[in-house]
């Protein structure tokens, strides 16, 4: 079981996604402000800057249920960018449509290499995710779609990690039992699978392009 962000992609860096959010609602940026614009929007806790987000009353509610439904996916993160200070109309709107763009988002170097590996050696694999959309335009554009054998997205199956039951389900689509399956994550969340007897294995946070290693699970499991 392998997690998404954060375990085999990550975000393309902040100030180019800023710079075709702008493109996208016509604005043209000096690249000074879409550097102060990443800035303030990843200071917010945006997804991928490690940083935990200033959730408001506002959208408290909508951010609980992101993982469970694609309006509370888009309202929550919609509502955390539009506090960016000195943004242009429709920045927010134009982050999040960036966010669940296939173009913005980067395989890890050693995902490709590993999921190759693991499927030469005859083991299946499920990508596991809290998220409020459908990945799998973006794991297509990355190229892997065909080394992931199973789809775990909390917005389908109604359940986010680290609840048990999400793990229970990629087990039984992988038909192998907890003990015998290795969840790899890179948050507490992804830990949650030990609730069942699974062994995890986290990887340390890396930025897009960057080797997050992953080639650690090739030797774990010997192949």
């Amino acid at each position: 079981m392998f997690d998404f962000h954060g375990t085999v992609a990550q975000l393309e860096p902040l100030p180019r996604a800023v710079e075709e959010a702008a493109s996208r609602c016509g604005v043209e940026l000096p690249e000074y402000r879409s550097t102060v614009l990443a800035d303030a929007l990843g200071a917010l806790g945006w997804v991928g800057s490690g940083l935990p987000p200033k959730i408001q009353p506002s959208f408290a509610a909508a951010w609980a249920d992101r993982d469970l439904t694609e309006a509370d996916h888009r309202e929550a993160f919609v509502g955390l960018a539009s506090q960016t200070s000195g943004a242009f109309d429709g920045f927010a709107e134009a982050m999040y449509d960036r966010l669940c763009t296939p173009e913005g988002w980067v395989a890890y170097p050693d995902t490709i290499p590993t999921l190759r590996a693991l499927r030469e050696a005859g083991i299946p694999v499920a990508l596991v995710s809290n998220i409020g959309f459908d990945i799998r335009p973006v794991v297509k554009h990355l190229g892997f779609d065909d080394l992931i054998d199973h789809w775990v997205l909390s917005y389908e199956v109604g359940w986010a990690k680290p609840e048990p039951a999400i793990f229970r389900e990629a087990c039984v689509r992988l038909k192998t039992d907890p003990e015998d399956c290795l969840m790899v994550g890179d948050t507490l969340a992804d830990a949650g699978a030990q609730e069942l007897g699974c062994p995890v294995y986290l990887v340390p946070q890396a930025g897009p392009g960057e080797v997050v290693g992953l080639s650690i699970v090739r030797r774990m499991l010997d192949c």
